[in-house]
């Protein structure tokens, strides 16, 4: 089976780590809720048949829902066309302050917002997707002469998968989105991730803050308790160590692509967290 891949670049991307996660997964189980979908590279490959999807940010899901109707997908990527012939400097910027009139962006047709997100995140500074207080993109020009806004053969491989299965799309809190997640169902949480220092997470205007890292974990004790199996990724901090210490931790690397300081790009310490002992464990177990 042909799967789909990240139609974005997305800050926190688990691309690069899908092996290390799929090590991790239950043995089985019923629905999957991915409540902080990004990308989605999980998603895409795993393939449920049944999945409930949901972000907060509002353009990108948006994305997802375009995505899923053939008439508003053939749109944006006309739509995308006639963006990667204009691009410049002056037409990103162009772009990018359409959602400085509130009134007239919300006029606009949902394909081409789409459009505009996609866009926006090839076009801008090292694919990073930030808003400010107003909710306004505020990344400066990548500096690109020339985007590739998409590849046709992908979008239509994702398309096909969420209108052929049973995949609901949200746009709410994350609490929210998992309210219905019963016995049986995963539940993976890929949240903006927290810091020891300070870290970027402005990919909606209300941030994700040390309360509300406190908060996820409340939920995460909640779908435990009702038999939900439940992952979650985040960087391996003092916080992240306490709140999750009566479950199972795991530590892995990985690399961070998208940071405004190239430094700071490289190796960083992750931790997997599971309230079930996965497929891999259990065979080590059996191997000793």
């Amino acid at each position: 089976m042909i799967k789909g891949k990240p139609f974005v670049k997305w800050a926190g991307g688990k691309r690069q780590i899908i092996d290390k996660l799929k090590k991790c997964l239950p043995e089985d189980f019923n629905t999957y809720y991915e409540p902080f979908i990004g990308g989605g590279a999980l998603l895409f490959e795993l393939s449920p048949q049944k999945a409930v999807i949901n972000d907060s940010n509002e353009e990108l899901m948006n994305v997802y829902k375009v995505l899923c109707n053939e008439e508003k997908f053939k749109k944006m990527c006309h739509t995308l066309n006639h963006y990667e012939t204009s691009h410049s400097e002056e037409f990103y910027y162009e772009i990018r302050n359409k959602d400085r009139n509130k009134k007239s962006f919300n006029r606009l047709a949902d394909y081409t917002r789409a459009a505009r997100t996609i866009y926006l995140n090839k076009a801008c500074f090292n694919g990073l997707y930030r808003v400010n207080s107003k909710n306004e993109f505020n990344v400066p020009f990548g500096k690109k002469k020339k985007v590739n806004t998409y590849e046709g053969n992908n979008l239509i491989t994702v398309s096909n998968y969420l209108t052929m299965n049973d995949i609901k799309i949200l746009c709410c809190d994350f609490e929210e989105a998992v309210k219905d997640a019963k016995k049986g169902d995963f539940i993976y949480f890929d949240p903006p991730y927290d810091s020891d220092t300070s870290t970027f997470n402005s990919y909606t205007e209300t941030g994700f803050d040390k309360d509300e890292q406190r908060r996820l974990a409340k939920v995460f004790k909640e779908l435990d308790k009702r038999g939900c199996y439940v992952m979650l990724s985040n960087h391996n901090t003092k916080l992240i160590n306490e709140l999750y210490k009566d479950y199972n931790i795991h530590h892995i690397e990985a690399k961070r692509n998208i940071n405004s300081n190239g430094k700071k790009r490289g190796k960083v310490e992750e931790v997997i967290i599971t309230n079930y002992e996965s497929v891999s464990e259990k065979q080590e177990v059996f191997d000793e």
